[in-house]
C-alpha cells in the first residue's frame, strides 16, 4: 500500500517558516511513515531540520509578493511538476487575506491533484475541505494557528520549541573569547524597513552592554540591512558577520550567545527557536501574532504602546505593512528601557519584561453605553451628558490620556482604505456619533443612536463644564491666529475658564517631542486638537502615551466656528441633519468630500445582516 503523501505549502519568508516548524514536528510525529514534502521559500528552506522532510521543494521568491514571485518561470515548471506528485492532502499554513493570494492558493491545490486541502477558513476561502476558523491574526500566535492545522491530521496541538537547523560557523574569535557575546541585529530584512529601530538607538544599548558587562558585541543579518552602519557607530569595532553567514551557521552563531537583540525579523525567530534569550522591538508589526515563539526559553517583547499600533497585520486586514512616516512607534522605544529589559534576560533570577500593553488596551469606556460597528468602525450611543461625566471621572481618578474621536460618515469611509485610521478609531476610547448619516445608519441596522453629539457642539459645553469644575483645557492647532481667538471667544463666554495654553505648531513628526512637551508642562486636563482629520487623530494616537492629559480629542473645524471665521448653519438646519448642505453651498470645494456619503449609503446597505442588528455592549 502506498504511504500517504502530503504536500505542506508556506511561501512567506524567514520568520513564518521558522515558526512553521513546530507544527512540521508534530505532524512528523502524528504520521512517521507518511510522505511529508515542503514547498517554501527558497531562501528559508535551509534552516529545515533534517527529518522534519521527505523532500523540500524551493519557491523562488526575490521580492516582498509572493502572488507576483508566483508567475516567475521557475515557479510555474514547479506548478506543473506537481501533478505528477498525486498527493493526498495539502496544507496551507498561510491566511487567506488578498484575493490574488487565494487564486495563487487555488492553483497550487488543483496542481497537487490532493483530495484534502486543509487551511484557515474565512469569508474569501472555499476549496478547502478541512478547516479551523480564521479569528484573524493575532488571536493566536502564528505557531499556534500552524499546531491547530496539523490537529486535523491527528497531529498534538499543544505548544512546542521552533526548531532550526545549525551549522558550525568556522570564526575562532567567537569560540575564543572569554567574554559573554550579544549578538545584535539592526534590520529587519526587505519586507518592511518601517519595523527597524534607529540603529542610534542600537548603538547605544550596544555601548551601555559592553560598559556594564565588558560583553562582545556581533553585528549579524544582511547586507540589506543596517549592520554596517551600526559597525561605523560603535569603537572599538565589534565582530562583523553581516552577510558573512549561511542561515544555519547564523543559527550556531547566536545559539552560543548569551543574548540576542533585534527588531521583529525572521533573524529574531531564528535566535528564539536556538534557545537564546531575546529582546526583540515591535513597532508596526503585531507582537499577538509575531512575538517570539520561545517555550522554555526567555524572551522579551518591547513596544512603545502608541494607540497606533501595531498597525500592520491586525484583524483580517494587511494594514499598513509600510509603517507610518513618522515612526513614532519604534522611536518611543528608549535604549535605556531595552537597557534595563537586557539585564533582566541575562540575569537568571530576574522575571523577564513583558510586552508594553497598547495606550488603548484598557479604554476607560462608559459603563452601560451601547457601542454600534458600522462598517467596522464603532460608534457609541453616547449622549453629551454622558460624555461630560465621562471627562470628570478621568481627571477625578487619572485615568491616563484617553483618546475620543468624532466619528461621521466621511471618517468612516476614510478608514476603509487607510488602515492607520481604522485601527486608532477601534483603538480610541470613545467614538462620539458626530453625523447625521450615522443617525440613519443606526436605525437601519437595527440599533438607533439616541442622539446625535458633534464636535462642533462638544467643544463649547466641555469650556462650559471646565469653567464651572476647573478643567485646563489646552488649544493645539487649526490657522495661525484662530486657536488664541477661539480660546478666547470661549473665555469671554465662560470668564473662569482655565486656559491652559495655546499653541499652533503642525502635526509633523519632527515638532511631537516639541510640542507634547509645551502640552504637559501647562497642566492641561483636556487636548484639543485641530490639525483636520485623520492627521489630527493620527497625531494624538502616535503620542497617547505620553501625553499628561485626562482626554484628546481631535476637533476639525471646531476652532474656525468658535472663532467666528466660518460660520455654523441656521440652528434649523442643523436640527433637521442638513449641516452638510449649508457647508457644501458656502464651500463648493468640498463636493468631493460629500461624494463619500452615497458610497456610505451603499456601504451600510451591503453591510445589513441578521447577526449585525445589535449594538454590540461595551465593557
Amino acid at each position: 500500500m502506498a504511504s500517504e503523501r502530503i504536500l505542506l505549502v508556506q511561501l512567506a519568508d524567514i520568520g513564518d517558516l521558522v515558526l512553521t516548524t513546530p507544527a512540521m514536528a508534530a505532524l512528523r510525529e502524528a504520521r512517521p511513515q507518511a510522505q511529508i514534502d515542503l514547498l517554501a521559500s527558497e531562501q528559508a528552506l535551509p534552516l529545515v531540520p533534517a527529518g522534519m522532510t521527505n523532500r523540500q521543494i524551493p519557491f523562488r521568491r526575490s521580492g516582498r509578493s509572493a502572488s507576483r514571485e508566483f508567475m516567475q518561470p521557475a515557479n510555474l515548471r514547479m506548478l506543473a511538476s506537481l501533478a505528477t506528485s498525486a498527493y493526498d492532502t495539502i496544507v496551507f499554513f498561510h491566511h487567506f487575506t488578498l484575493r490574488t493570494g487565494v487564486f495563487k492558493f487555488w492553483l497550487l491545490a488543483k496542481a497537487s491533484g490532493a483530495r484534502r486541502i486543509i487551511g484557515l477558513k474565512n469569508h474569501n476561502i472555499g476549496f478547502l475541505t478541512d478547516s479551523i476558523d480564521d479569528k484573524g491574526f493575532g488571536a493566536l500566535h502564528q505557531a499556534q494557528y500552524w499546531l491547530n492545522l496539523v490537529a486535523l491530521l491527528g497531529a498534538d496541538s499543544k505548544a512546542r520549541p521552533a526548531q532550526v537547523r545549525r551549522e558550525p560557523y568556522p570564526e575562532s574569535a567567537l569560540a575564543a573569547s572569554n567574554e559573554p557575546t550579544i549578538v545584535v541585529h539592526a534590520g529587519s530584512g526587505g519586507y518592511s524597513r518601517a519595523r527597524r529601530w534607529p540603529v542610534e538607538r542600537f548603538a547605544a544599548v550596544a555601548i551601555g552592554l559592553r560598559d556594564q558587562y565588558d560583553a562582545e558585541i556581533v553585528l549579524v543579518g544582511g547586507d540589506a540591512d543596517d549592520g554596517h552602519q551600526l559597525e561605523a557607530l560603535l569603537h572599538p569595532r565589534p565582530i562583523n558577520l553581516v552577510g558573512k553567514t549561511s542561515l544555519p551557521q547564523l543559527a550556531d552563531v547566536i545559539a552560543r550567545a548569551e543574548l540576542f537583540i533585534g527588531a521583529d525579523s525572521g533573524v529574531m525567530h531564528i535566535a528564539a527557536a536556538t534557545g537564546t534569550p531575546v529582546l526583540s522591538i515591535f513597532g508596526p508589526s503585531n507582537p499577538a501574532a509575531w512575538r517570539p515563539w520561545a517555550i522554555g526559553s526567555r524572551a522579551t517583547v518591547l513596544s512603545s504602546g502608541v494607540e497606533c499600533s501595531p498597525c500592520s497585520y491586525v484583524g483580517h486586514r494587511i494594514g499598513a505593512r509600510d509603517g507610518c512616516p513618522a515612526r513614532s512607534c519604534m522611536k518611543l522605544v528608549s535604549p535605556g528601557r531595552a537597557l534595563e529589559a537586557c539585564a533582566r534576560l541575562l540575569d537568571p533570577g530576574r522575571s523577564p519584561e513583558t510586552a508594553a500593553p497598547s495606550a488603548s488596551s484598557a479604554p476607560v469606556r462608559i459603563g452601560g453605553e451601547s457601542r454600534l460597528t458600522i462598517l467596522g468602525v464603532p460608534v457609541d450611543a453616547i449622549t453629551y451628558k454622558g460624555w461630560m461625566s465621562q471627562i470628570g471621572v478621568w481627571i477625578t481618578v487619572g485615568a491616563g490620556a484617553q483618546h475620543v474621536c468624532t466619528v461621521n460618515p466621511e471618517f468612516i469611509m476614510i478608514a476603509q482604505s487607510d488602515p492607520i485610521f481604522f485601527n486608532i478609531l477601534n483603538r480610541a476610547t470613545i467614538c462620539v456619533p458626530d453625523g447625521v448619516g450615522l443617525l440613519w445608519a443606526s436605525r437601519y441596522l437595527g440599533a438607533p443612536i439616541r442622539e446625535r453629539v458633534t464636535g462642533s457642539d462638544g467643544v463649547p459645553m466641555i469650556a462650559q463644564y471646565a469653567a464651572e469644575a476647573g478643567w485646563r483645557i489646552y488649544f493645539l492647532g487649526a490657522a495661525e491666529g484662530i486657536a488664541e481667538r477661539a480660546a478666547e471667544a470661549l473665555r469671554e463666554k465662560h470668564p473662569r475658564l482655565i486656559v491652559a495654553g495655546v499653541y499652533g505648531g503642525s502635526p509633523a513628526a519632527d515638532e511631537e517631542d516639541e510640542i507634547v512637551a509645551k502640552v504637559n508642562a501647562s497642566g492641561a486636563d483636556i487636548l484639543l486638537v485641530a490639525y483636520g482629520a485623520p492627521k489630527q487623530d493620527k497625531w494624538i494616537a502616535r503620542n497617547l502615551p505620553r501625553l499628561e492629559v485626562a482626554m484628546a480629542m481631535g476637533v476639525g473645524g471646531s476652532f474656525d466656528f468658535i472663532a467666528g471665521v466660518v460660520p455654523r448653519a441656521p440652528r434649523w438646519m442643523r436640527d433637521r441633519g442638513l449641516e452638510w448642505l449649508y457647508r457644501l453651498a458656502r464651500q463648493p470645494w468640498r463636493f468631493r468630500r460629500m461624494l463619500r456619503l452615497p458610497r456610505f449609503v451603499f456601504a451600510v446597505w451591503r453591510q445589513r445582516k441578521p447577526d449585525q442588528t445589535q449594538a454590540k455592549q461595551t465593557v
